[in-house]
């Protein structure tokens, strides 16, 4: 994993993760670590929280309470970086050359939320709006859609 990793205010959401050192292409920034309980047990445990640091981290349905570093890399439409899922274990991986001093960002890909928006403020030239997943907003779209037709 890479040292030099700080946390500060961020133009993106509150705080962010910055590296003070220069990373390559391919390397494990860090872990995205904590307990981890079923998406029902974190629904129960933050129904009144705006913002939480859950990660899906699998097939059966589990999800990380994240704590530590990780938990405060900001979504971006253009990352610097990337999750990867390993037997359960999330890392954070560089998609390319990040210098010293830039912000760490990865795509959050949201989906199966309850919240009716999730704005995106990354700046981003190309940002989309949103922090959902791609296919979760045409699943929305489709539902929106399916909605409307039953409604008329």
């Amino acid at each position: 994993m890479v040292d030099g990793l700080i946390i500060r205010s961020s133009s993106i959401h509150a705080a962010g993760c910055y590296t003070t050192r220069a990373i390559k292409k391919g390397k494990r920034v860090c872990e995205y670590d904590g307990p981890r309980f079923t998406k029902d047990e974190a629904d129960d445990r933050y129904q009144d929280r705006d913002i939480t640091y859950l990660f899906s981290c699998g097939e059966n349905g589990l999800v990380i309470d994240g704590f530590g570093t990780a938990m405060f890399i900001n979504h971006s439409c253009d990352p610097n970086c990337e999750s990867e899922n390993v037997d359960g274990r999330v890392f954070v991986v560089a998609i390319r050359d990040i210098a010293a001093g830039e912000e760490l960002t990865y795509e959050y890909n949201l989906y199966d939320s309850d919240d009716d928006e999730q704005n995106c403020y990354c700046g981003a030239k190309k940002c989309r709006g949103t922090m959902f997943s791609e296919a979760e907003v045409k699943r929305r779209a489709r539902k929106a859609r399916a909605l409307a037709k039953a409604g008329r």
